[in-house]
């Protein structure tokens, strides 16, 4: 038997030289003269060994339904085995535990034919089996390798292995040929596709940076984005700044950046993607301008409606919508800004106006509930000395002259940041407890500081009942408006220290003569009587000259410590000259002007040190006199106090009308 074979490879050197089975011939595959030119050349190569496996099975399944009559199904089985000596597919009678050890023995084969590239047969222990190589029609090289195992009874010849081997690679170029043109057809549909997807991009594109208005813009966008992908779910996550009433327009809100896929594309700059888990894809897509980005696109696709070749399409439209987002708004934004700079200028003009604070405060109130069309507002002041916040106007009169601590509410967190501050939402945010916010049911906040000299001197609050009300652009121009608020505060602080320091005796603290004069004439016009102390130091020269003018001093600022301590707000006291002091009380005849003069007495005898005493003269005036003057009034006193002084001093006389 085994001479008979080298007969037979005799026969397999004429076959491979007829069917140029050796790698440096063609083989000449009659099918091929039915194909187009263009298919001539196509082969498949290397880089497709991976993806072969499914067309082996394929073309193997083919050539077995067509090749079934062959007697050889039923004395053996045929194999298929890549390039890597595995085992693709199989077909005949397949009797594993007969064939086993013949398996072995064909896998060794296999590999020596992929190596030596020439069909190999081998007779062995009973069995019959034969490997034919399976080469490229371009170049010859072995691609896969075709197999015939049997018993040796029923062994064929080995022209009818490879005369298989033959049709079946006929029956892989042709599934190859197929599958090469439907990929073709694809490819062609594809860019058809795309080319009407381009067309309706370029006409989106093109709508787009028609719009010169923000809401425009979104409008058009939403319209594209309908039209473009009718069966998906989109959203547009914007800042609070455009919301303009559509439900799929919504503010992006930072809850949890780290699982939150808007908010993960938005802070990152890239597109995200996930699956849930029916299946349904999320895809957001962060609007980017030059200058920033203003939102996200995410779009929910349902399962095996999205194709990856769209994604550069959708990424091209949030790109081009991002720009044109950015366009409108450099334009509405110049046009605010235009605005803005003109009530600037009016609110500047018309703070100036004014030196007196409370008149500032109010009308920056009045003024900042117009121009943001704010439901309240509250000026609130610093007092260093009580180092609380004082309410000093607001429109919700229930919480004006409140007193805050600088660690309250949104004031101490203006107060501690020295930053502006806005509020989306109070009620789903709440940072910190706000009375204001709470009794006024306000959702909305921008906050801004009150700056003089780089120290915060007081808060801004600017409240709405609506959720979302303010616009970034609110919270920069509140921004700005504070600063000329700051300056109108500065100017009047500057204006009241001023005339402060002219009214007003440096050493003793109290009001100067000049200023008390103007006072008692001014309150002589209009009250229908009041009363006048003259306040003489007892023998203040000795005290000079005992213990020292800073002593002397010393002693003027206790006593005028305690007439401040021992008078109403109302009543003005001031440096008469000297050691000697006044004190003028409205609305005070004199017999209860005495009881107070009587009071400083006691007291200056009591807390003075070292120890001093003052003698008092009394005057008063009414509507019944027939001379009022400030002139009368001060000369009266001034006798009185004569007569203290001349009456042992350390007394109190009332001068007589």
């Amino acid at each position: 038997m085994v001479d008979g074979w080298k007969g037979w490879g005799c026969m397999v050197d004429q076959i491979n030289s007829n069917f140029a089975y050796r790698k440096t011939s063609r083989i000449v595959d009659t099918s091929a003269e039915s194909q187009p030119v263009w298919f001539i050349h196509e082969d498949i190569h290397d880089a497709d060994e991976p993806m072969l496996s499914p067309l082996f099975r394929a073309s193997f399944d083919q050539w077995v339904n067509e090749a079934a009559g062959l007697a050889s199904f039923e004395a053996g089985e045929f194999l298929l085995y890549n390039r890597e000596a595995e085992e693709i597919a199989s077909a005949g009678l397949q009797q594993r535990e007969t064939y086993r050890n013949a398996r072995e023995k064909l896998s060794t084969l296999v590999r020596s034919v992929i190596i030596g590239g020439d069909p190999c047969v081998k007779e062995e222990e009973g069995f019959f089996i034969a490997a034919v190589p399976v080469c490229r029609r371009n170049d010859g090289s072995v691609f896969c390798v075709f197999a015939y195992m049997s018993s040796i009874e029923k062994q064929p010849e080995l022209m009818q292995t490879q005369l298989c081997s033959m049709h079946f690679r006929s029956c892989f170029y042709r599934n190859f040929e197929q599958l090469y043109v439907k990929d073709l057809l694809l490819q062609q549909q594809r860019a058809e596709m795309d080319a009407k997807r381009k067309d309706a991009l370029f006409q989106a594109s093109k709508r787009l940076f028609d719009q010169i208005d923000v809401a425009s813009v979104l409008s058009e966008l939403l319209l594209s984005l309908e039209q473009l992908y009718p069966d998906s779910e989109v959203h547009l996550y914007l800042s609070q700044d455009h919301l303009n009433g559509d439900p799929r327009v919504k503010p992006l809100v930072f809850k949890n950046a780290e699982h939150d896929l808007v908010a993960k594309a938005f802070l990152n700059g890239k597109s995200v993607t996930e699956h849930d888990r029916d299946g349904t894809l999320r895809l957001a897509v962060p609007m980017t301008g030059k200058q920033a980005a203003y939102g996200v696109l995410c779009m929910s696709i349902g399962p095996g409606l999205w194709d990856e070749a769209d994604l550069p399409a959708f990424l091209l439209l949030a790109d081009t919508s991002g720009s044109a987002f950015e366009n409108a708004k450099l334009y509405e934004q110049s046009n605010l800004l235009i605005n803005e700079l003109r009530l600037i200028n009016e609110l500047t003009k018309r703070l100036n106006q004014s030196l007196k604070l409370k008149e500032i405060f109010q009308f920056a109130t009045s003024e900042l509930l117009t121009i943001f069309d704010a439901d309240y507002c509250c000026v609130l002041q610093l007092n260093k000395e009580k180092n609380q916040f004082i309410v000093m106007s607001s429109n919700f009169p229930s919480i004006k002259n409140e007193q805050f601590s600088p660690d309250y509410g949104f004031c101490g967190m203006v107060y501690r940041t020295r930053e502006p501050l806005i509020i989306s939402d109070y009620w789903h945010t709440r940072v910190v407890t706000s009375m204001l916010m709470d009794n006024t049911s306000s959702r909305s906040l921008i906050a801004a500081p009150i700056m003089v000299d780089g120290e915060v001197v007081g808060v801004i609050l600017v409240t709405h009942k609506t959720p979302n009300f303010f616009s970034y652009e609110n919270y920069k121009l509140l921004q700005v408006m504070s600063t000329h608020i700051g300056l109108a505060v500065t100017n009047a602080s500057l204006h009241a220290e001023v005339r402060r320091m002219v009214i007003t005796d440096n050493l003793t603290g109290l009001h100067a003569r000049h200023y008390l004069n103007e006072q008692i004439q001014s309150r002589q016009r209009k009250d229908p009587f009041g009363s006048l102390i003259l306040v003489d130091i007892d023998l203040f020269k000795r005290v000079n000259d005992t213990y020292g003018h800073q002593v002397g001093d010393r002693i003027l600022i206790q006593v005028s410590d305690i007439i401040r301590g021992a008078i109403r707000n109302g009543d003005i006291a001031a440096r008469w000259g000297g050691e000697e002091l006044a004190i003028y009380l409205p609305g005070i005849r004199a017999e209860q002007a005495y009881r107070i003069a009587e009071r400083i007495r006691q007291h200056v005898e009591q807390e003075t040190d070292p120890v001093v005493t003052v003698s008092c003269g009394v005057s008063e005036w009414t509507f019944e006199d027939d001379k009022i003057s400030v002139e009368s009034l001060f000369y009266r006193a001034d006798m009185a106090l004569y007569d203290a002084k001349n009456n042992g001093r350390n007394c109190i006389f009332v001068g007589q009308s």
